[in-house]
């Protein structure tokens, strides 16, 4: 809407100073992207949030979700020899994407305004030069904003690359999760966080025995009965995995210390992509397990993730302690004095278990604290991971052919607003940061009579002529509904012109952010204003 577009406006500009600071050249690119762009990078079939459409002809389009095909094309057509490098391109423009749980007002959307920037570089040392430049713009793209954020080691996700830092602004209500210690600078987000499993193996294995755990199914349950920690207990979960490319499906026989919690992007980047979902009673009993008590104990195992037989992948959790209880395969029975590898095997070992607060910061040592967050913004270290498919290259000093060394940063603008205003607000409405505020001076008139009006307008004319942003509110209404209306809007100064402080050359004055109001001259406000209050 109106004022809602003027702040996206302010943010535009914001953003766009600080691209051009470090070098940036802004540019305009499309938003309907011919497949077989996508199709070259291998990721028409495997973005699950592309919005495809189909024109006359046969043709077939991806709607903007992202722009790195955009850009290699562009290299490929505009980039020769290693003089033709650095660049580094912005625009701010749409993006659509098929969000399966658009939620949160503006945070999550199907449609977004998003600014996105792309460098291009001859390797990765030129490009690890120039990076911590994008970093600072991004502090400072946050800082002008009002929502200073924090940079943190996030997943590529479906971008892919080598790493990524993403931005994330603290706040309770936030729809993202991250990782900090207390004691150093170490931070990430869930997804990728990693944490020190504390615990040792014991130091007399226990013998394999079973017993009956009636009507214990979950990991409290059987702990409690049986009378130890979660930490000493196994936990399994199964799913079910279809590979990238729509490879025939696998079951998955995960293991975690009971304590602990998968984390399932940790899980499928494991497992190098694809797609997951949890298997079925009836997929879990043809594996030869039994749902609620099973474990790999007297399972036949893969040997390794291409081997046949069942695939086991395991958190290293199960190699920090022992005597674990598990599953015994068989309804109302478990294994105490379990450990690994004397009584079970696995075909994969690798990190997918969920850092939370209370474990140990795997830099330091220190503490980690889980807190909640607003995804902001993110930066990744692309590398050749799109210009290797498409052939992007440039010519080196030497006349050959080298791959040209990519990174991609975004912010979203609808998302960055709506921030704003989960930082900025009170009781009665939003609070805007002057460097943002659709206007920065909320004009109005309040009580009967001509001459006030008459001053109002006035002083709307002196502020305009003064380069002083201001929404006039010249309607007819009560001071009551006024107030109200100023309070909700929430632009940085209200300026009310009322009959009593006319009779004395004056005007009241309030910031939005304090409750003081003060009278000043109707021949200085202008001034005032101009100053700062």
């Amino acid at each position: 809407m109106p004022l809602g577009y003027r702040v996206i406006r302010k943010i535009w500009e914001i953003m766009a100073q600080e691209m051009d600071a470090i070098d940036g050249q802004e540019m305009w690119m499309p938003n309907l992207h011919p497949a077989a762009l996508w199709q070259a990078t291998g990721r028409w079939d495997t973005v699950d949030v592309l919005m495809k459409v189909k024109a006359g002809g046969g043709r077939e389009y991806a709607l903007s979700a992202t722009h790195e095909e955009i850009v290699t094309d562009l290299c490929l057509r505009e980039i020769e020899s290693y003089r033709d490098l650095p660049r580094m391109v912005y625009h701010i423009s749409k993006k659509f994407r098929d969000e399966p749980r658009a939620r949160g007002g503006l945070l999550r959307l199907r449609e977004f305004i998003m600014k996105d920037a792309y460098t291009l570089d001859t390797d990765e040392a030129a490009f690890d030069a120039y990076y911590p430049r994008m970093l600072q713009a991004y502090y400072n793209i946050f800082a002008r904003c009002g929502t200073p954020a924090v940079a943190i080691q996030a997943d590529t996700g479906a971008m892919g690359g080598k790493t990524s830092h993403e931005f994330v602004i603290p706040n309770a209500e936030g729809e993202d999760t991250y990782i900090a210690c207390d004691q150093c600078n170490y931070a990430a987000n869930v997804e990728a966080a990693e944490f020190v499993r504390q615990g040792e193996k014991p130091a007399e294995l226990a013998e394999l025995t079973k017993l009956p755990t009636p009507d214990c199914k979950t990991i409290a349950d059987v702990a409690a009965f049986v009378g130890v920690p979660t930490s000493q207990t196994v936990k399994a979960v199964f799913y079910w995995w279809t590979p990238k490319g729509g490879a025939d499906g696998r079951f998955l026989f995960i293991l975690v210390r009971g304590d602990l919690d998968i984390n399932e992007v940790k899980l499928i980047n494991a497992l190098g992509g694809g797609q997951i979902r949890v298997a079925t009673d009836e997929e879990i009993r043809a594996a030869g397990a039994e749902p609620g008590y099973a474990s790999p104990v007297g399972l036949d195992v893969a040997a390794a993730p291409d081997q046949p037989g069942l695939f086991v992948l395991a958190d290293p959790s199960i190699e920090a302690g022992g005597n674990f209880v598990v599953g015994a395969n068989d309804a109302g029975y478990h294994f105490t004095g379990a450990n690994y590898p004397r009584d079970f095997a696995i075909s994969q070992m690798a990190d997918v278990a969920q850092a939370d607060s209370g474990h140990r910061c795997p830099v330091c040592g220190g503490r980690l604290t889980a807190a909640r967050c607003i995804e902001a913004g993110h930066c990744f270290k692309l590398g050749t991971r799109y210009s290797l498919p498409t052939g992007a290259n440039y010519l080196d000093e030497n006349g050959r052919p080298q791959p040209i060394f990519m990174g991609s940063y975004g912010i979203g603008l609808d998302r960055l607003l709506a921030t704003i205003v989960e930082l900025h607000h009170d009781a009665d409405g939003i609070i805007w940061p002057e460097s943002v505020a659709p206007y920065r001076v909320h004009l109005m008139h309040i009580g009967k009579g001509d001459e006030v009006r008459a001053a109002a307008d006035r002083l709307y004319a002196e502020f305009q002529a003064a380069g002083i942003t201001v929404l006039y509110d010249d309607r007819e209404a009560s001071a009551g509904v006024k107030f109200k209306d100023a309070d909700l809007i929430g632009l940085p100064w209200r300026v009310t012109v009322g009959a009593r402080g006319l009779a004395e050359g004056n005007v009241e004055v309030k910031q939005r952010r304090q409750s003081e109001r003060i009278s000043v001259s109707l021949a200085e406000v202008a001034a005032f204003l101009q100053r700062g209050g």
